[in-house]
């Protein structure tokens, strides 16, 4: 599980010493909670995001345990490294807005007829309260021939989600080669 430490300050030097120090700094917030400030080790934090396997992980903060979500992340622009990161609790029974991943299986029968596989959201927006969150969206592309897309509204629905795009989004299509 991924810990870290409680900001005392949250001030612009404090920041950039903590940043120095090689933490990252995060905030983790939710409906109805106070803002906790608090940093985490860079290297821990970027190898815990990459080994997770569900949209919500755990993190330990001074004494408490948090279920969070990645809301939002910034970048450096020189260097491309992560400098801050906004995390959201799951909290149970509130409803929130999440980005779901998407997945595609199977060959594309399109594919044999010069066609390409271009997915163009990789992520689908929902509402929805942890509980009910699915873990992705699979998409079967096999019977996709050169011109067919996948749409917003094609997709399975959940009890309790609801997807926040617009119906008519494709989401996963064969296209044409050059």
């Amino acid at each position: 599980m991924l810990s870290g430490i409680i900001r005392e300050s949250i001030s612009k030097s404090s920041a950039k010493t903590l940043r120095k120090d090689g933490y990252l700094i995060a905030n983790i917030y939710g409906k109805g909670k106070e803002n906790i400030h608090c940093a985490f080790k860079r290297n821990d934090f970027i190898r815990a995001v990459k080994k997770k396997t569900d949209l919500i992980f755990d993190v330990e903060v001074g004494t408490q345990k948090y279920p969070v979500v990645i809301q939002e992340y910034q970048k450096d622009p020189v260097t491309n490294e992560i400098i801050h990161v906004d995390l959201m609790l799951a909290q149970k029974g509130i409803e929130a807005k999440y980005s779901v991943k998407v997945s595609t299986i199977g060959t594309p029968k399109g594919l044999k007829n010069k066609g390409v596989l271009m997915v163009s959201k990789k992520r689908i927006k929902v509402k929805s309260a942890p509980e009910n969150l699915p873990q992705n969206y699979e998409i079967n592309v096999s019977d996709l021939d050169v011109g067919d897309v996948v749409l917003v509204r094609d997709l399975p629905a959940f009890n309790g989600v609801k997807i926040v795009e617009r119906d008519d989004v494709a989401i996963v299509g064969v296209i044409k080669s050059r």
